[in-house]
Order: structure tokens, then C-alpha cells, then sequence
């Protein structure tokens, strides 16, 4: 009876979390094939349109761990809670928006109320899956929101072309309508053991990266020799090592450094970092190329990214189960790898006339390539660190993520103004092609980091303070207890 209950617990929690996952994830790129629509409804030029995603990117990203720490402290379901219904609201307001400020607004609140969400998605699924399970738990978790990602731009078409750009946003409504009842009473309530709130941290990285990811946005518009682009290149950098520098010395740290001694913690939060600046600013500007350039409808152009978004739903679930038997390293690495070379083979075929065959193997071989790195990254994530840690290490590389998000497409957009523009096929092809060569770079050094993750290495049991098998001090080059969510016979070191 008892494992009857833990298993519809596992299940319920399973469901809560992916879904919620999704619409978080999804949010992140479902404007993307709509961008052409809301530019000619609301109007607004390039750096408007970069806005309207990373106004949700950018609030996402630096508002993660706060989201982690909040949850911490008040209550993880509970925060879930009023993180999904502050995103659900938001939703309803970007479809009610007026005009491109307004827009702009609403995303920006649809990104605080989703870093409150996603963080805690993988904190309350580890709490209720048990330990032997997780592997294929954080796979399908996994696949839920790689699909979400790669479907954005599909989703985004195929509602825009039926029925309008709002529609994109009021599907969250009744979606988040529905899961709010189901998670207050099907999801178990816990605390974190730390409950102060690091205000001084969270404000010196949210100015940090808000002034960095600025500047690079209205680099091209405003001049890169611009007073107020500099200032925000300057000020960004300075406040993030104040960020930094703040973090090491405070007794209740929003981001503890200690964390970055784990070599597998490092390594799979740069990588992320760098896969994410690839990915989505590649994403952001082929979605306008299948549409300016190719002629495609939004939902013609959804449609024939279904390649990419077929291979993550195939592939992830089965990469996740493999992680568990040969660990997360070479799963990730080959899809990065397999990522960087999808991009690549963009880069070599996009011209103004590129057929859609022509441009197929890329897209299939960028599908297989994300679904392999979304698969085991949580599972090496939440192994890299001690069972406290796991908030904050969710949030840590959700937050990573992110801000590749933001820091993608603002760079590749600056590529991209730089060398071409929307005046003409040939004059967007001119700045799309060294932009995919960026983000392509971009992601190859991604895979080259991965490498620096641990393997696995087969290990005694020991029981630490958590409860968790633990390698002796002398074998333990992190500092930090290997493989939390422990309960398995192999860990990460």
C-alpha cells in the first residue's frame, strides 16, 4: 500500500513539474515564428523584437536562484504555487497587450513568475521520486522541456497563423488555470534548511546582466562607442565581480561559490551556459529566415522545424535511461558535438535560395544533438552536489541557461546587424551565416567543457551527514559529496 502511495506520489509530482516545465520552457522561444506578426501589428524594429524575448529570458534568468531561496524559505509548493499563478496572469496580460512597451512589460513579468516555477519543478520531483528512479524521472523531465524548446517556434506559427499572436499567450491561461488546484493538492510541502534571502546579491546580478545583455542589444542601433553602451558594458562587468566578491564573503550566500569546487558542477553550468548562447540565438534568427527569406507562413515555418523537435521527443527519454547504466559525460558531449555540427551545416548551405531538403540533415542532426544534452544534464546536475544543495543548484542551472539565452541572442543579433540586415534575401543571408558560425563556435567549446565532466567511478558505500554515499576526502577532488540523490551503487567524483 505504502509503495502504491509513493509511486501515484512519484507520478502526480512527475506530471506537476513537466507541465509546468513546459509552458516555462516554452515561453522562451514561442514568439520566435510570431516576431514578423507582432512587428507588423504593433510595430517596433530589431531591438524591439530581441526584447520581447529577452525581456522573459533575461527577468528568468536572474531571478532563478531568488526563486530557489524564496521557496526555501517559505515553502517550496507554496512558492510554486504563486509562481504559477503570477506567470498565468502575466500570459493573459501579453495578450491584452496595447502595443510593443506593454508587451515587452508582460514578458518581463511572465519571466519573474517562471523563475519561481522552474527551479522548484526539479526540487519537488527529486523530494517525491525515489532515489533508483530518478535517472529516468530527470530524463523524462527532461524531454518535456527540450520538446517545449524546440516546439516554441511551431507552436508560436501554427497559432499565429490560425488564429493571432495573443493566442500564443492565452494558451497558458487555462493550462495554469488547471495545474495551480493540482499542485496544492497533489504535491507535498517542504523547506530548505537555509531561509535568509540574499537581496544584495540578487540585485548586484540582476543589474549586472541587465546592463551587459542592454548593451549588447542596442550595440548596432545606438553605436558601440556610445556613452550609454559602454556604461552598460562597464557597469554590467564591474557589477557582476561585485556579485562575485559578495557572494564569497556572505554568511547566506543567493549563489554559494563552494558549489564551483565540484569539478561536474562547473563544467555542466558552462556548458549549459554556452549551449544555450548557441542554440536559442540561432533559433531566433532562422525562424525570421524560414519566413523572410524562404517565404514560409508561420505555421509552414513551424512545420519544417518539426525534424528538430521529432528527434528531442524520440531521443531523450531513451538517452535519459542510458545516462543511468554509462553516466551523463559522454551523452552530453555527443550532443553537443552533434549540436555544434547541425549549426555548422546551417552555416554551409543557408543562401537566399536554400531548399528545404537541403536544409534537413542539419535540422536532424541539431534534434538528435539537443535531445542528448537536455537528457542526463539534470540527473548530473542534482549528482554533483549534497541533498541541501539541490534548490540552489536547480536554480544555479536554470539561471545558467538563461542567461545563454539572453547573452545568444543579443550576440548573434549584433552579428547579425553588423553584417546584414531585413533590407533584402541576400542582405539577411550576408548576417545570418557568420551569426550561425558564431553560435555553432559557441557550443563546440560547450562540448570541449562537458569533457571536464567527471565519469563515473565505482565506489564504496558510506554514509555521510545526508545520508548519502560518499567518496573519502582523499578521492574527492570536488570538496564536495559525490552524487546526492544517491541510493545508486555507481557517483559521479
Amino acid at each position: 500500500m505504502q509503495q502504491r502511495t509513493t509511486r501515484r506520489t512519484a507520478v502526480w509530482a512527475l506530471v506537476i513539474t513537466s507541465m509546468s516545465g513546459f509552458m516555462a520552457s516554452l515561453d522562451n522561444l514561442v514568439v520566435t515564428t510570431a516576431l514578423p506578426s507582432i512587428r507588423e501589428d504593433l510595430g517596433g524594429g530589431l531591438e524591439d523584437l530581441e526584447w520581447t524575448v529577452n525581456a522573459y529570458t533575461l527577468t528568468f534568468a536572474v531571478l532563478l536562484l531568488f526563486g530557489a531561496a524564496l521557496g526555501d524559505r517559505f515553502g517550496r509548493r507554496r512558492l510554486f504555487c504563486a509562481g504559477l499563478a503570477v506567470f498565468t496572469g502575466a500570459s493573459a496580460a501579453a495578450a491584452m497587450a496595447p502595443g510593443i512597451d506593454g508587451l515587452v512589460a508582460a514578458r518581463a513579468a511572465q519571466g519573474i513568475g517562471a523563475a519561481v516555477v522552474m527551479p522548484l519543478t526539479l526540487t519537488l520531483l527529486t523530494a517525491a521520486v525515489p532515489a533508483e528512479r530518478r535517472g529516468m524521472a530527470y530524463g523524462i523531465w527532461g524531454a518535456v522541456n527540450g520538446l517545449a524548446v524546440a516546439a516554441g517556434p511551431l507552436v508560436g506559427g501554427a497559432v499565429t497563423e490560425h488564429l493571432s499572436w495573443q493566442w500564443i499567450f492565452w494558451l497558458n491561461v487555462p493550462v495554469g488555470i488547471a495545474l495551480l488546484p493540482l499542485a496544492r493538492l497533489r504535491l507535498t510541502e517542504s523547506h530548505g534548511p537555509d531561509n535568509r534571502l540574499d537581496l544584495p546579491g540578487t540585485a548586484l546580478a540582476s543589474a549586472g546582466l541587465f546592463g551587459i545583455v542592454y548593451a549588447l542589444i542596442s550595440g548596432n542601433a545606438d553605436g558601440w562607442t556610445d556613452s550609454r553602451i559602454l556604461t552598460g558594458l562597464t557597469a554590467g562587468a564591474v557589477l557582476m565581480v561585485a556579485f562575485v566578491a559578495y557572494e564569497l564573503r556572505t554568511p547566506r550566500p543567493m549563489l554559494p561559490m563552494s558549489l564551483f569546487r565540484s569539478r561536474a558542477f562547473s563544467a555542466i553550468n558552462a556548458a549549459s551556459l554556452l549551449m544555450f548562447l548557441g542554440m536559442f540565438g540561432s533559433i531566433f534568427l532562422l525562424s525570421q529566415f524560414l519566413q523572410g527569406v524562404g517565404g514560409y507562413s508561420p505555421m509552414e515555418a513551424g512545420i519544417r522545424m518539426l525534424p528538430w523537435t521529432a528527434m528531442s521527443l524520440v531521443v531523450t527519454p531513451v538517452a535519459g535511461a542510458l545516462s543511468d547504466r554509462i553516466g551523463g559525460r559522454p551523452i552530453i558531449v555527443a550532443g553537443l558535438a552533434l549540436e555544434a555540427l547541425g549549426l555548422a551545416l546551417f552555416a554551409l548551405v543557408i543562401t537566399p535560395g536554400v531548399s528545404y531538403v537541403a536544409q534537413l540533415p542539419a535540422l536532424v542532426v541539431s534534434g538528435i544533438g539537443m535531445a542528448l544534452y537536455f537528457a542526463p544534464t539534470a540527473n548530473v546536475v542534482m549528482a554533483s552536489v549534497r541533498t541541501r544543495e539541490q534548490g540552489v543548484a536547480s536554480g544555479a542551472n536554470n539561471a545558467m541557461r538563461e542567461v545563454g539565452g539572453a547573452l545568444g541572442i543579443a550576440i548573434l543579433s549584433a552579428v547579425f546587424s553588423a553584417q546584414g540586415g531585413y533590407a533584402s534575401p541576400r542582405d539577411f543571408v550576408d548576417g545570418l551565416n557568420p551569426a550561425l558560425w558564431t553560435g555553432a563556435a559557441a557550443v563546440a567549446v560547450a562540448a570541449l567543457v562537458a569533457l571536464l565532466v567527471p565519469g563515473r567511478r565505482r565506489a564504496p558505500r558510506a554514509t555521510g551527514p545526508d545520508d548519502q554515499p560518499r567518496l573519502p576526502l582523499s578521492r574527492r577532488g570536488s570538496g564536495h559529496e559525490a552524487a546526492a540523490g544517491a541510493g545508486r551503487r555507481d557517483v559521479r567524483t
